[in-house]
């Protein structure tokens, strides 16, 4: 087997990454990936330097890691400035620091393409290996995955990565049939909220329209980018996307996009934008210029259950944060990372804060559940 490490996507064939890849986790896919990086989003300049890695025997590939080399920590969803503080007032430098995950995407999923029939803990310990070995070669402090599922988890756990726990809130379809059947299993109260959150959405004249993403014109997709930075200069911050990284998904995954726009008098008012995986919806980006009552919980969540019980997707994850959530139906779940310091010292004290947090991550979902809005 020969490991590599590529400074830009485009350098693999996209046909073998996604065979890899698969088709039901959109964020993984070759095309998004290179939509970051054509479009500048990713790069040098914005500290997410690309070197990806690829494990490949005979010529053939057989695994395939994002891998980023960051020089901060903003558009992770992870937190862990603090680390970085604590690291450096200790005299370390903890940039640059190894990265894997889905550039400003806190959704959850495999974070390592791997053929079917290898082994799957055989190629994810050379991973491993070769990330630490670079480390020391590079004098890289560590190295990070955000949100793995499954068993890539658990071999991260198994090769001595120290294991941190996080809630967001998902909703879960139950063989709805309507969203009707979805408000018949509230309680009375947040029943009639939902139903009344609806109905003056319409009362304000506002229409609601949904469109897939080969559907959507050059300048619907200008109207968007404008609500979506509009979200971000509220709260003082540039906005980590431009409006050629959403034209590229337009161009090389329309089918995998749903835009969900609201309107009054002909006019566009908002406008959400979610991605459609396998049995899953991903609600991502919500902007507006002026604000609605109710409109942000009609755009960016019912809209997309009523797309979920449609199609007959199990799941809508909606992304970090929003306890608001949890009064409309949606579920505690937890999340993972994965964290490795090449300071022993330092991984020791991690895994000890870890440890103490975990406990209160679990007491926060516990309590979460006890505010869910079905029936007894």
């Amino acid at each position: 087997m020969e490991i590599k490490q590529i400074t830009a996507i485009n350098q693999v064939d996209s046909e073998a990454w996604n065979n890899l890849a698969g088709d039901g986790y959109p964020f993984m896919r070759h095309e998004f990936l290179s939509a970051l990086e054509q479009s500048g989003c990713v790069s040098g300049q914005t500290g997410w330097q690309p070197r990806h890695v690829l494990v490949t025997e005979n010529n053939e590939l057989l695994a395939g890691m994002p891998l980023y080399l960051k020089t901060h920590s903003r558009g992770e969803y992870v937190f862990d400035n603090q680390w970085a503080y604590a690291y450096e007032q200790n005299g370390g430098r903890y940039y640059p620091k190894w990265l894997t995950a889905i550039p400003f995407t806190p959704c959850q999923g495999a974070r390592i393409a791997i053929k079917e029939q290898a082994d799957q803990r055989q190629l994810s310990g050379l991973l491993v290996d070769f990330i630490k070995t670079k480390s020391e070669q590079d004098g890289i402090s560590s190295w990070h995955c955000l949100f793995p599922v499954g068993g890539q988890l658990e071999s991260l756990r198994a090769l001595g990565l120290a294991v941190r726990v996080g809630v967001q809130f998902q909703w879960f379809n139950k063989g709805y049939r309507t969203f009707d059947d979805f408000l018949g299993t509230l309680n009375a109260s947040k029943r009639k909220m939902l139903k009344r959150e609806r109905r003056k959405v319409a009362e304000q004249g506002i229409e609601i329209i949904q469109l897939s993403g080969g559907e959507v014109s050059e300048y619907q997709w200008q109207v968007f980018f404008d609500f979506y930075q509009m979200t971000y200069l509220k709260h003082g911050m540039r906005p980590y996307l431009n409006l050629d990284f959403f034209l590229a998904c337009a161009a090389t995954m329309g089918g995998k996009l749903l835009l969900v726009f609201a309107l009054k008098e002909g006019r566009y008012v908002g406008a959400t934008l979610s991605f459609v995986g396998g049995d899953t919806l991903f609600g991502r980006y919500w902007g507006c210029l002026e604000e609605y009552n109710a409109l942000h919980f009609e755009a960016c969540y019912y809209q997309g259950l009523d797309y979920c019980i449609a199609n007959g997707l199990e799941r809508f994850d909606s992304g970090a944060q929003g306890e608001h959530k949890i009064a409309r139906g949606f579920e505690p779940v937890t999340t993972y990372s994965a964290h490795w310091f090449q300071d022993e010292r330092f991984a020791k004290a991690i895994e000890q804060f870890l440890d103490r947090e975990k406990s209160a991550v679990r007491f926060y979902k516990e309590d979460a559940t006890n505010y869910l809005p079905f029936k007894k």
